[in-house]
């Protein structure tokens, strides 16, 4: 098996004329599970976390992957069973961890928006930190935690205001974005946190966004950060943990413009110099990787249903849609497409678009391929925000998932049915 230069990871290759994700054929799995299908490779998930792992040799580091990636169980205890603890931005996403076996004692919670029960549930289960992102988010807190005769471990998350060169939609560390305190704040925000009863100061968090490629942005996050932390410790507070976020991009092989991110290991060797530099290389720390860790994983096969020439463009219609692969519609981002079998024909320039009732239903733009109806397309790089974000739009049942490990598979979601979507629902009675 060589090497497909098609996708961001070794663990997805063609042998001859077929594509394997690991050992297994990819044709095997359409056979048995149909289409769409998202398949991934928990090999891909564990080298891209061996990455971190080894930058943070050594080091007093928690990895707390951010299970708004790909929140399927079976992903999730991968991560649980590697020791990494999980960020989460909801109650809901905390009791996904515990169904699949992760220990709440190393879950942090972020997200703007936590309800008073969501802080209730957090608190019940003991988790390791409350990133808090505003005022009076500190103020519900502690008042909910005195309630129960509890004190909520917090951190701040700061918005340093750091550009982060990145499509504005997954942009978290400017003025403008409601993530998080403003920097100008944050001292003072400190110092009411460690007035109420209800809490307990034990951090600093910071995540400027995500998909970034480039290590300057989190250089300037950094000095920005560990000025606070001088400033906070020296009013008094002490804090026991630095979180750094996450947001480290991946390679998603674009025709043009691919901006390759760092390694993991060579992008916190380079900010562990800075950390150590600023005498802080002891201290505990945090961080928030997702689609670093599970992007390059997955695959999303979708089959060819029609071909439609046209005078200004010809349509790939295939069975995904954008509802399976919501981000080219939300973002115009990319991801490569190859057909999981190489015909000898001519290629043709298509847009492929699904069989939802919108314009903006397409999975890629201006790509040439040899296909035919039949044919099933491999849409790469879906690992990340895919099927977590996947709806039922147009009553559209969410597509299978199958976990490969080696040369064995496991399907660890099956393919939703309409009785399963309208299963939560009821009829009003009948009236004369």
């Amino acid at each position: 098996m060589t090497n497909s230069p098609l996708a961001g990871s070794p663990f997805v290759a063609r042998q001859s004329k077929d594509l394997l994700i690991e050992q297994v054929p990819l044709s095997t799995l359409t056979t048995t599970y149909g289409t769409p299908l998202f398949v991934y490779s928990k090999a891909a998930m564990l080298s891209a976390l061996a990455a971190y792992q080894r930058g943070f040799a050594g080091r007093n580091a928690r990895i707390c992957y951010a299970m708004k990636a790909n929140s399927s169980l079976a992903v999730l205890q991968v991560f649980a069973q590697a020791g990494c603890g999980f960020d989460i931005v909801s109650g809901g996403e905390l009791a996904r961890v515990i169904a699949a076996g992760g220990d709440p004692g190393k879950v942090i919670f972020s997200g703007v928006g936590k309800t008073r029960a969501e802080m209730q549930q957090a608190l019940r289960a003991g988790i390791a930190c409350f990133n808090v992102e505003s005022e009076a988010e500190l103020e519900v807190l502690s008042e909910v935690a005195h309630a129960l005769e509890m004190r909520a471990p917090v951190s701040i998350r700061v918005n340093p205001n750091v550009d982060a060169k990145t499509h504005p939609y997954i942009s978290t560390g400017l003025k403008d974005n409601k993530f998080g305190v403003a920097h100008e704040r944050a001292l003072q925000t400190y110092q009411r946190a460690a007035q109420l009863h209800g809490l307990e100061v034990v951090g600093i968090d910071c995540h400027i966004g995500s998909q970034i490629t480039d290590v300057s942005p989190y250089l300037d996050a950094m000095d920005r950060v560990l000025d606070l932390v001088d400033a906070i410790e020296r009013s008094g507070i002490t804090l026991k943990h630095i979180d750094f976020g996450g947001g480290l991009g991946i390679d998603y092989n674009m025709p043009v413009d691919n901006e390759l991110p760092p390694s993991a290991d060579d992008l916190w060797r380079a900010l562990l110099a800075k950390l150590d530099a600023r005498g802080y290389g002891q201290r505990q720390l945090m961080i928030e990787p997702g689609r670093s860790l599970v992007g390059n994983a997955g695959v999303c096969l979708t089959t060819v249903e029609y071909l439609k020439p046209g005078e200004l463009k010809n349509f790939c219609i295939v069975d995904a849609a954008m509802n399976d692969v919501p981000r080219p519609a939300m973002y115009e981002a990319f991801h490569q497409i190859t057909p999981l079998a190489l015909r000898d024909t001519e290629s043709v320039v298509y847009d492929v678009v699904g069989p939802v009732c919108e314009s903006g239903d397409w999975l890629g733009r201006d790509r040439s391929l040899a296909v035919e109806a039949g044919d099933v397309l491999a849409i790469l790089s879906t690992g990340a925000y895919c099927m977590a974000m996947a709806s039922n739009y147009n009553t559209r049942g969410r597509a299978a998932e199958v976990l490969v490990d080696g040369n064995k598979w496991h399907l660890i979601r099956r393919r939703e049915t309409a009785q399963d979507l309208m299963a939560c629902e009821s009829l009003i009675p009948n009236t004369p």
